[in-house]
């Protein structure tokens, strides 16, 4: 089996076999967005580029249930896959993608049926017009649904077979498509929002169609099958996934407090800086994701096998990668943030540029203690500690930055919705050192059979 590499390897050697592709396709991945925002902002204006930002959070909790089932059956599938239980990691396989193709086409119905009340919902005070735009492009969105959601999940299953450099691959296509579509269809047929939508949307299910194809027959680790899975293990897998779950449809909770605050300190102009600021931030942040993220089938494949000690090893590399990314992530975005993020502004709208320079630079400060809580939550995933990483999630995604958004705001206004990021991370860091100093392992053939009773 190709998934055999992650007890071959050396350490080193399989950290970069299974980061370099995951970064570049992560980076990619980032473009995806920052593309969107790059054409939305120079050819359609601020009001498209705040109404893109307004709907974002809606399309990302659509999306979080499906990734909870991704998460947990990546984790799941590696373990058994390190137990050399083919067939059973097969079906762990074939449910999930049953159950996020049939989640997807129901999810698309009610976004297209029910999408202006959506927007209207989430965006108070936002104007007539930015409601507008937000549905029409949550309805392309809606229309593409069934298979958009899944290209993540099955990305996802590539790796966990071995198949770093093919996921790699496919994903570097697809976000190539989505540059070409933009172009033609914004800044040559200029066809609007709703042309941003589209090229996003048919680029991803290039990616869908493909990863799907690529698990006929029995040619990867896993295979569609008929069986299905006991329902104790698909709760199993929905509480592995809880963590990614939460984080997501947190983090679209917060995009919607934090558009609400930006709307009351600053307008749409802060919402547009915002939304910029996030472009760039994607780019960083998928970088670190990358290198977390690619390392999680080796991790749960080490640790059902039962080498801890290697599972460990491989986990210090990763700290080491992210470290020295958060450092170099925080000199750019300090230094070189402004300059770029103007790119995203029409020639002579001095006032977003003010407001956009103002937001990158306090933002930078965030990425010095970021990476804890986004490192040690995949780790714990890794591991099957749901409760470990669900703490991480909630506190670090929700709760400081709440109370930290209130505390900050009132002290300074819109300056302290940039820096609540940056006091956040360091609050959110603390615990999750905490959490990760009191986790205990089991070494040997008995790791797997402690996680699955102790989910701590």
């Amino acid at each position: 089996m190709d998934s055999e590499i992650f007890t071959q390897l050396p350490p080193t050697r399989l950290f970069f076999r299974c980061a370099v592709p995951a970064v570049v396709t992560s980076v990619f991945g980032a473009l995806y967005s920052v593309v969107d925002g790059l054409f939305v902002g120079r050819y359609l204006g601020e009001g498209a580029l705040a109404a893109i930002n307004l709907i974002m959070p809606v399309i990302m909790i659509v999306e979080a249930l499906s990734n909870m089932i991704a998460t947990g059956a990546s984790v799941n599938m590696s373990m058994l896959l390190g137990e050399q239980k083919r067939e059973d990691a097969s079906r762990v396989f074939s449910f999930s993608v049953k159950f996020i193709l049939l989640f997807s086409c129901v999810i698309g119905l009610f976004g297209y049926a029910f999408a202006k009340p959506f927007v209207t919902l989430i965006s108070p005070g936002a104007s007539a017009e930015a409601v507008r735009l937000s549905t029409e492009y949550l309805r392309v969105y809606a229309l593409f649904a069934p298979l958009v959601p899944i290209y993540f999940a099955t990305d996802n299953y590539l790796r966990v077979c071995g198949k770093q450099r093919l996921s790699m691959v496919i994903g570097v296509i697809t976000q190539l498509a989505n540059v070409v579509l933009d172009f033609v269809l914004i800044a040559v047929l200029h066809l609007g929002v709703r042309a941003a939508a589209v090229a996003s949307c048919t680029s991803i299910v290039i990616g869908s169609v493909t990863t799907l194809v690529c698990f006929a027959g029995k040619r990867l680790d896993v295979y569609y099958t008929k069986e299905n899975i006991p329902a104790f293990l698909f709760f199993h897998i929905a509480a592995n996934g809880a963590s990614e779950f939460f984080s997501n449809i947190a983090t679209s909770v917060m995009s919607i407090v934090m558009n609400l605050f930006l709307l009351k300190y600053g307008g749409t102009t802060a919402v547009a800086a915002f939304s910029i600021v996030m472009y760039v931030d994607s780019i960083i942040g998928m970088l670190n994701f990358g290198i977390c993220d690619s390392l999680q089938p080796a991790i749960s494949y080490c640790y059902g096998a039962g080498l801890t000690e290697r599972m460990r090893e491989i986990f210090r590399r990763v700290l080491i990668a992210v470290i020295a990314t958060a450092v170099a992530a925080f000199l750019f975005m300090f230094l070189a943030g402004p300059a770029v993020a103007t790119a995203f502004i029409k020639p002579g709208d001095t006032e977003l540029v003010r407001v956009s320079i103002t937001a990158t630079r306090i933002f930078s400060f965030s990425y010095l203690a970021g990476w804890i809580d986004l490192c040690f939550s995949a780790y714990f995933t890794a591991l099957d500690r749901p409760v470990r990483s669900l703490l991480v999630s909630f506190f670090g995604t929700l709760v400081f930055p709440i109370v930290f958004l209130f505390a900050l705001t009132a002290l300074w206004g819109l300056n302290g919705v940039w820096l609540m990021s940056s006091v956040a991370s360091v609050a959110s860091g603390i615990l999750t050192i905490s959490l990760a100093a009191t986790l205990r392992l089991k070494p040997g053939a008995a790791a797997r059979d402690e996680s699955a009773q102790n989910f701590i």
